[in-house]
This record gives C-alpha cells, sequence and structure tokens, in this order.
C-alpha cells in the first residue's frame, strides 16, 4: 500500500483566490500544502504557474472540462481544444488532468454513456502525446441509474481504455447510501486520485431537477461527519493522491483545510 500525495482543490478557496490570490495561496502553504489540484487554468497556465512557484506550491491534477462543451458555452465560457488544454496542462506540471462534471442526462442513456467513455478514451490518446493521462471525477449523479442490471457508474468505467484513471469522490459517491468502499474496492488500480470530503449522506441533487445549491451539502471537515472516510482511504491502496476539497464550508474555510489537513497528516498523508 503506498500512501498518496497530500492536495487541494483550489476550487475550496474559489472566492478568496478571486479577491487576494496571494494571500490566498500563502495561507495555504502555511497549512503545510505543497500540493494543489488546479481548475479553469487553460487560459492562465503560465500565470497560474507563477503564482504557484512563489509560494511554494505546485500541481500535479487539475480539473478540465473537454467531455461537455456545451456547459463552457452555456456559461459563455470558451470552448479550448484538447490540444489546448493539455498544452497548459504541461505547462503547469501537471501529470493528470481530469474532467470534473458529466450532465445527470447523459447518465439514464447507454448510449449516452458510451459516448462519454469514447470521448474520455479519444482523450487520453491525445493526452499521452503530451506526456500526460486523463481521468474522470464522478459527482453522484453517475450512480442513480441502472442499465440492464449494471450500475451506470460501472458500465461507465467497463467502456474506459486501461490507461484512463478515476478520481473518486468520497463524499459524492456515498450520497443516496451508496456502498462507496465496495466501489473503491471494485475499481481497484483505476483510482489514482480521491477528493476527501465529509458531512451528511446526502441524496442526489443533480437529478432533482432543482438547481445545485453547494449550501445544502452540510459539508464538514474530515472525520466529523458520516461518510466512511477511514474505510474508504484503506479501500484505495493504489491511491496516488489525496485531495482535500469542500464544495461549501460553513465558516472560515481556511480553518476547514486546516482541520483536513490535521485529520490526514494523522494517516501518514502529507
Amino acid at each position: 500500500m503506498s500512501t498518496p500525495h497530500l492536495s487541494v482543490q483550489l476550487y475550496s478557496v474559489r472566492e478568496a483566490l478571486e479577491n487576494d490570490q496571494e494571500g490566498a495561496l500563502a495561507r495555504l502553504a502555511g497549512l503545510g500544502l505543497r500540493d494543489v489540484e488546479v481548475f479553469n487554468f487553460v487560459h492562465r497556465a503560465q500565470e497560474l504557474s507563477e503564482a504557484l512557484g512563489r509560494h511554494g506550491l505546485s500541481a500535479r491534477t487539475g480539473h478540465a472540462n473537454f467531455l461537455s462543451p456545451e456547459l463552457a458555452r452555456e456559461h459563455g465560457a470558451t470552448v479550448h481544444s484538447l490540444d489546448e488544454t493539455f498544452a497548459a496542462a504541461e505547462q503547469l506540471g501537471l501529470e493528470l488532468v481530469i474532467d470534473p462534471f458529466v450532465p445527470a442526462a447523459r447518465w439514464g442513456d447507454e448510449q449516452e454513456i458510451a459516448r462519454t467513455a469514447a470521448l474520455l478514451n479519444e482523450a487520453a490518446g491525445v493526452a499521452a502525446n503530451h506526456g500526460l493521462r486523463v481521468g474522470y471525477h464522478n459527482h453522484s449523479q453517475e450512480f442513480v441509474h441502472t442499465i440492464n442490471g449494471t450500475n451506470a457508474f460501472d458500465l461507465f468505467v467497463s467502456r474506459l481504455n486501461p490507461d484512463v484513471c478515476l478520481e473518486i469522490d468520497i463524499y459524492w459517491a456515498a450520497a443516496g447510501g451508496g456502498d462507496v468502499v465496495a466501489l473503491l474496492r471494485r475499481l481497484g488500480p483505476r483510482v489514482q486520485a480521491l477528493h476527501v470530503k465529509d458531512g451528511p449522506i446526502i441524496d442526489d441533487p443533480f437529478s432533482s431537477g432543482v438547481p445545485f445549491d453547494p449550501a445544502r451539502t452540510g459539508q464538514v471537515a474530515p472525520g466529523q461527519g458520516e461518510v466512511p472516510l477511514d474505510a474508504a482511504l484503506a479501500a484505495a491502496p493504489d491511491a496516488k493522491f489525496a485531495i482535500i476539497e469542500f464544495d461549501h464550508y460553513d465558516g472560515d474555510i481556511f480553518e476547514g483545510i486546516g482541520a483536513a489537513v490535521s485529520y490526514l497528516n494523522q494517516k501518514g498523508i502529507r
């Protein structure tokens, strides 16, 4: 069993970054963090690389939406090509580029699941030309449907090429009462990264038709909620990264991250 590297998803401190990027990065470094997971990085790779370097931080994983360009269009954002995305990832020194979200409507249809897997496999080929690997990050909508007796997420994974990785968000995989420990054992070495977060076991909010409100997730510092984090970490011995993330936190987000750092440090994850 290898010990994963400690990291934090910068999305957790998105508001602090917008207000004072240098101050936010300094506070993360002050908590003992040395690695971060970046997001929305393609258009600002050089700037972000320099900012991280000023604070002794590096990024080895990053989120980029390359499976659902319609999401970027909906928000008026630029749709980047795979080569543009992976060139920016190279510039930052990433190892793994992860798509963070495929809409709920695509997980109830077998053809759409197959198409999503094919797109990810195609991206893996392009990423390899840049010395990178790709992966997928789950929420809860992937686990809602069953197709011919097989869970939609398992069906998706069965169609992925062997070089495609998974980043399992433990909190979201447990939503709706899913057995995240069994899931991690089933996926085995596919799982190269974990999002470590805690809170109540809630129902899937992404298939409800109601706009998602992160404030309703009830997320708390790891070890303070209902998610079986200890067992989940033990069930993913091949994971290279243990990444702290909060979609929302009531209170000082840096205090929440500090508590998460302490929780993981106690397990030898640094």
